[in-house]
């Protein structure tokens, strides 16, 4: 496998899905997250309109997040740790999303997020007490390129959300969601995969972009979407 050439395909690229056992929250983690809630109260909550966009960016960034300009972050949104968010061109982060991310949350490009979702990274081993110093577990959670999740969903820690896959509103992910699938449901399950389609309009057809044996995206004004 070569080496991806840009700085988020490259965390992507060292990053596994592996549980993590830190056992607790470490002391300098909560003072860093301690000045994160200050800021965040006052110079990210405060500043809704999309005016200040790339104000939350430019916060988020100074926070140690890795966000494209071009990403959008609600105000609403409740992120535990800027430092371990990765959102690539043009992904989203919708209206009171919970981003619990003591472990990597990334975002490929147009990926989105809609609103009141939890992406969970953390837990406890329940084959340990629940202390505070010793049960924590956590895993990361990425969402490739073009997936959406729909809004209320649950996204567990350890899982993958395949390219272009949709995850209907108010689902639980508790496992890896295969690339260009449709699913739903508490477990959630596959509905179905998105379908190959061509379309004409205006004399323009439209490029499709087919992923093995399902697809699709079309090519619209210079911007990809998919066709359920």
């Amino acid at each position: 496998m070569e080496a991806p050439c840009n700085l988020l395909s490259y965390i992507i690229f060292m990053l596994t899905l592996e549980r993590h056992t830190p056992g607790h929250v470490p002391g300098s983690i909560k003072i860093k997250r301690v000045v994160w809630n200050i800021a965040a109260a006052f110079l990210f909550r405060p500043f809704i309109t999309p005016v200040f966009r790339k104000w939350r960016i430019a916060l988020l960034r100074l926070f140690g997040a890795k966000v494209e300009w071009d990403a959008n972050v609600y105000a609403s949104v409740k992120i535990w740790a800027p430092w371990m968010l990765q959102m690539g061109h043009r992904a989203c982060l919708g209206p009171e999303v919970i981003c619990y991310n003591q472990d990597w949350v990334v975002l490929e490009d147009e990926a989105i997020v809609s609103q009141y979702s939890y992406l969970c990274t953390a837990g406890h081993d329940v084959n340990m007490m629940n202390t505070a110093d010793k049960s924590l577990i956590t895993a990361p959670i990425i969402l490739k390129s073009k997936s959406w999740i729909g809004a209320r969903s649950f996204i567990g820690m350890g899982v993958e959300i395949g390219e272009g896959a949709v995850v209907g509103a108010t689902a639980s992910v508790y496992k890896s969601v295969e690339p260009w699938s449709v699913v739903g449901g508490n477990p959630c399950k596959i509905i179905k995969m998105r379908k190959l389609t061509n379309i004409k309009s205006g004399g323009v057809i439209f490029r499709d972009l087919s992923h093995e044996s399902h697809a699709a995206v079309i090519l619209f004004n210079k911007e990809w979407r998919a066709v359920a």
